[in-house]
């Protein structure tokens, strides 16, 4: 049997103690489970209150980005580099069991901390958000018009460190009770997935400009 890889050692807040089987602190499940995804939430706390902030991202090597407004409350207090907590969960199919005990879900999780670092390097800056676009459509940032010198003061893009994280994974069947399997009720998964859609033009869209095949390309889940 391989011994699971802990490229991302469990710390007092990544080590899963429940369910601890699905647990994974490997390089390569977290970096799948991400690139799977677009929308995260981003938990942080503002004068002793809590908040939870939901948001588009994007990952590029050891490190998550996201960005927003430079006049978001969120991301103003991000400037001050406090620890936050950044999740994404992918659902994957309901569980349903004999009974509502056993019934769950199939998910695939990560949930990693650390302080939030804005980026303030221009140059950075424009290079992070070209890879936000890529990452949405690849090939879609050439064909944009280029952000203007007032676009990227009025944006703000912050990076995580993937340093303490973890994942967590569920597959397969109900996990019924032994004297629970001879019930005549129907137990299994039902599958579930996120789709992309047929692209739908703007209502403003200037005559004659098709649909891009670089839309075939995005992908999620």
């Amino acid at each position: 049997m391989t011994t699971p890889s802990l490229d991302f050692p469990p710390t007092d807040h990544t080590r899963i103690k429940r369910s601890r089987e699905r647990a994974r602190y490997d390089r390569e499940t977290v970096h799948a489970i991400l690139d799977a995804g677009l929308l995260c939430h981003v938990g942080y706390v503002i004068d002793g209150q809590p908040y939870v902030t939901p948001t588009a991202y994007w990952r590029k090597e050891d490190r998550v980005y996201w960005h927003g407004s430079s006049a978001s409350r969120m991301l103003r207090h991000l400037k001050a580099g406090p620890r936050v907590c950044f999740t994404v969960s992918l659902m994957d199919g309901l569980v349903l069991a004999r009974s509502g005990f056993h019934t769950s879900v199939n998910y695939r999780s990560v949930m990693a901390f650390g302080e939030a670092e804005v980026v303030e390097d221009p140059l950075e800056k424009l290079v992070a958000l070209e890879d936000m676009m890529e990452r949405i459509v690849p090939g879609r940032w050439p064909e944009l018009k280029p952000p203007t010198a007032q676009e990227l003061k009025a944006t703000t893009v912050v990076s995580l460190k993937l340093e303490e994280v973890a994942a967590k994974v569920r597959d397969g069947g109900a996990n019924d009770e032994p004297e629970d399997l001879d019930l005549g009720v129907w137990a299994g998964v039902v599958p579930t997935a996120t789709v992309i859609g047929a692209p739908r033009d703007n209502p403003d869209l200037k005559a004659g400009i098709a649909q891009p095949e670089n839309l075939g390309l995005i992908s999620i889940g």
